[in-house]
């Protein structure tokens, strides 16, 4: 008898793949798409929850012959992903929802669904690897690195990788791509977006505006500062600004400036030539760990922006409430709210989301 696997469908081609070869390998498919938000329903081509894609989803499963339910989780996506949104940008951070979605709702209700139908898997169309080393089930980087997603998985339980299925993680988009023409499906050349699946044309200050009080400090205007106090001009709401960018910033500097700090109980952005932004340690919290916890003085290379460099960095304190590093090389850009990843090697140990980073190195803080 072939063991079930529950295959998350977003309606994208990732996922329309990872069912048909899973299915040609002789597994029980059955496909779930999660519907996660009610906006998006008259946007086509939305990487995930509008209606567009979860049609898709489910003309797929029905070509394929499987299974397809739709699993309303808008009440614990709210709540975990896009309440956690608004409200970090409301203090000042950039937060990254992917992280938050795999972390609390996609994984731990793909789970519960899974033992509801007595599925032995689950599957995703992310493109990272799994492996065992030691005896035990590790997450590895994708094959790709332009299309490598492990940042974004850092953050699901543990026990879930004994679980996980990651079919298309060996390969490149084109070579994914390539498959969904072979097997004539219908998200063969469908196209992919880079928005946040909650905001439309990526303008999340449209988001905040409509889901903070009018009052709220992070959409006033504010002064926009020099490290030393001067002031260069104001701001719309520091809601629009993350550390690193420059779009957007006056003129009149003399030199291109970029913002290095937000501080949200005065209003201030605080901005900088580019050697500012230079950062030689990092520090996390909400850590979880994929592997066994890394040793204080242990090297590893570590990642604290989607598509950013892998850098080598010497762990100062890791356990479970929190991760500090410092950097073996200067990173520019490091935002507190997204996500520090630790690896050794392919090998994903685990992560966190940054709350601070430094110039020099950190102290070892006390466990």
């Amino acid at each position: 008898m072939s063991e079930r696997v529950l295959v998350a469908m977003s309606g994208g081609v990732d996922s329309s793949v990872t069912a048909a070869l899973l299915q040609e390998q002789g597994y029980d498919v059955v496909g779930v798409t999660m519907k996660l938000h009610d906006d998006g329903a008259d946007v086509p081509d939305k990487p995930c929850c509008s209606l567009d894609a979860t049609s898709d989803a489910r003309r797929v499963c029905e070509q394929l012959g499987v299974p397809h339910y739709v699993l309303n989780l808008v009440d614990v996506f709210t709540r975990d992903v896009f309440d956690d949104f608004v409200r970090e940008y409301a203090e000042g951070r950039t937060p990254i929802p992917c992280v938050r979605c795999n972390t609390f709702t996609k994984f731990r209700d793909l789970v519960a669904k899974a033992d509801a139908i007595d599925a032995r898997w689950i599957a995703t169309g992310h493109y990272g690897r799994l492996d065992t080393r030691d005896g035990e089930r590790v997450l590895l980087r994708g094959r790709d690195p332009l299309k490598d997603q492990s940042y974004f998985l850092w953050g699901i339980p543990r026990p879930v990788l004994d679980r996980l299925l990651l079919p298309v993680g060996d390969w490149t988009k084109e070579e994914t791509r390539a498959a969904a023409r072979r097997f004539g499906l219908r998200t063969a050349n469908k196209p992919e977006s880079m928005d946040i699946c909650f905001v439309p044309h990526g303008d999340h200050v449209a988001i905040l505006q409509e889901h903070l009080p009018a009052d709220a400090p992070a959409l006033q205007r504010g002064a926009v500062v020099t490290e030393d106090g001067r002031v260069l001009g104001e701001h719309e709401g520091f809601a629009r600004f993350t550390v690193g960018q420059r779009k957007g910033l006056p003129g009149g500097a003399g030199e291109p400036m970029f913002v290095l700090e937000i501080r949200p109980h005065t209003r201030e952005v605080v901005v900088g030539p580019r050697d500012a932004l230079a950062r030689s340690s990092v520090a996390a919290s909400q850590v979880n760990w994929l592997a066994p916890v890394p040793a204080v003085g242990r090297a590893v290379e570590v990642q604290v922006r989607h598509r950013g460099a892998h850098v080598p960095a010497t762990i100062l304190r890791a356990d479970a409430d929190g991760i500090d590093v410092a950097l073996g090389e200067r990173v520019h850009g490091v935002a507190p709210g997204q996500s520090l990843v630790l690896y050794d090697g392919d090998v994903v140990l685990g992560g966190g989301i940054i709350t601070r980073a430094g110039r020099g190195a950190l102290p070892v803080l006390a466990a």
